[in-house]
């Protein structure tokens, strides 16, 4: 059945209505003020979702897709056919992509090694960026992303969409005016079922492959068959583990409700406990973090053990002086008084239309990614707020990675928490950034 642009903008539309975010802007029969071009860097799962809600918009237009598997890239690009009139561009080398003087604005959709590099490239092009968090696959490209931004004066928004969920703003505006009182502590977590990727084999690179590019920034390394497309997550040259590529969403939650920025003081532990294979990054993790604001909250990561914690696979909750309040994976929220029976006092649903899965690679769906994206075209075209700015997105990134680093070095690590530097520790320091293959260091 042909998936049409008509029957995808109807569906989001119907489904961001019941989320009551702001739903896809349908400009039929009129010509937009501004058409915003955007270009996809990155087609396998999250980046295919993303190119279709960007291509579903008349006011928007994808004109390029980027990816280093063309087989990924062609999928996609006749899909897009379906949603907009003109057919993309197909590129496997983001710098080619970037030479374009019409193009408007670069979504990073690619693995974490290129989040950072990729987005400075295109604001010293002259773009705008919507980047996938984490928004860097260390702490001092954070620091580039945001002085880049600032420099080249480009929007950067961070995809953790979940700061234009609409019941989840609501919950922070009641949070922030003490429905539970004093929050000191929070609590996230993610669980899943992933299986073992085994013993990679080292093979040749299929010819559909540009390992090259892939690669990228990354010091080279021989091709192997278990990494590509999803597993490069585990494997510390290109991925940053669970606690960035699930914590990030609900660490960002724990900072925005509890009104902190940097912690004080950082602890992990955990392992790869549940197979033995090519996995280097924990399958099980705890980071606890402690702040000045004499506020703490802890994240635990389960890869391979999908149990779930208040019938959540992934969420966070909030302990206040007078309560507490639980977010799910997806758009809803519960409060509970603090006596003695912890009674729900308020519960707040999406609806039966939007069953949400943390768990799906793709991402949360178009209603779900919806209003984050037209928060950063408003951005461009009016100069909305974006409402996960690049300032903000590297200070939750943060706390993942002093968590990745804390693991990695096993010990505490002290932090200035009017910075979220890391103080009196040499070694730990040496994870701050990471090596680069010659000729591809990020500069700004």
């Amino acid at each position: 059945m042909r998936y049409d642009r008509r029957q995808f903008l109807n569906e989001g539309t119907k489904i961001a209505s019941a989320l009551s975010v702001a739903p896809f802007v349908i400009l039929k029969n009129k010509k937009p003020a501004q058409l915003i071009t955007v270009a996809i860097m990155g087609m396998q799962n999250r980046g295919n979702s993303l190119a279709k809600v960007f291509a579903s918009r008349d006011d928007c237009e994808v004109s390029w897709l980027c990816d280093v598997d063309t087989r990924y890239m062609e999928k996609t690009g006749k899909e897009l056919a379906t949603l907009q009139d003109r057919k993309p561009r197909l590129e496997q080398d983001i710098r080619r992509v970037l030479e374009d003087p019409t193009l408007d604005a670069l979504v990073v959709a690619a693995p974490d090694h290129w989040h950072a590099p990729a987005a400075i490239m295109a604001m010293q092009a002259g773009k705008h960026v919507y980047l996938e968090k984490p928004c860097s696959h260390n702490p001092q490209e954070g620091e580039l992303v945001v002085e880049a931004a600032k420099k080249y004066d480009r929007i950067v928004q961070m995809g953790n969409q979940r700061r234009s969920w609409s019941n989840v703003q609501a919950c922070m505006e009641e949070l922030h005016a003490g429905i539970i009182g004093n929050i000191y502590f929070a609590k996230g977590w993610y669980s899943n079922t992933r299986e073992s990727i085994g013993i990679g084999k080292r093979t040749a690179v299929p010819d559909y492959l540009n390992f090259d590019l892939w690669q990228g920034p990354a010091p080279r390394r021989d091709f192997q068959d278990n990494i590509h497309p999803y597993n490069w997550h585990w494997f510390w040259d290109w991925g940053t583990g669970e606690a960035l590529n699930n914590g990030t969403h609900f660490l960002d939650l724990m900072r925005w409700g509890m009104q902190v920025d940097y912690p004080d003081r950082v602890v992990s532990s955990g392992g790869r406990y549940h197979y033995q294979d090519d996995w280097e990054t924990p399958d099980t993790q705890t980071i606890n973090l402690t702040f000045a604001e004499n506020k703490a909250m802890s994240w635990e990561s389960r890869s391979c053990n999908g149990m779930s914690l208040y019938g959540y696979s992934a969420g966070a909750i909030f302990h206040g002086e007078g309560g507490s309040c639980i977010i799910g994976s997806g758009n809803e929220y519960k409060i509970y008084d603090n006596e003695s029976q912890q009674s729900l006092i308020k519960e707040v649903t999406a609806g039966d239309a939007l069953e949400h899965d943390q768990r799906n690679l793709a991402g949360p769906g178009a209603a779900y990614d919806a209003s984050h994206v037209l928060n950063f075209l408003q951005g461009i075209r009016e100069g909305e707020i974006q409402r996960s700015a690049i300032e903000g997105g590297h200070k939750s990134t943060l706390l993942c990675q002093l968590g990745n680093i804390a693991y990695r070095t096993g010990r505490a690590l002290d932090i200035d928490p009017t910075n979220g530097h890391i103080l009196n520790d040499d070694e730990a320091m040496k994870l701050w950034s990471r090596e680069y293959e010659e000729g591809w260091e990020p500069k700004v």
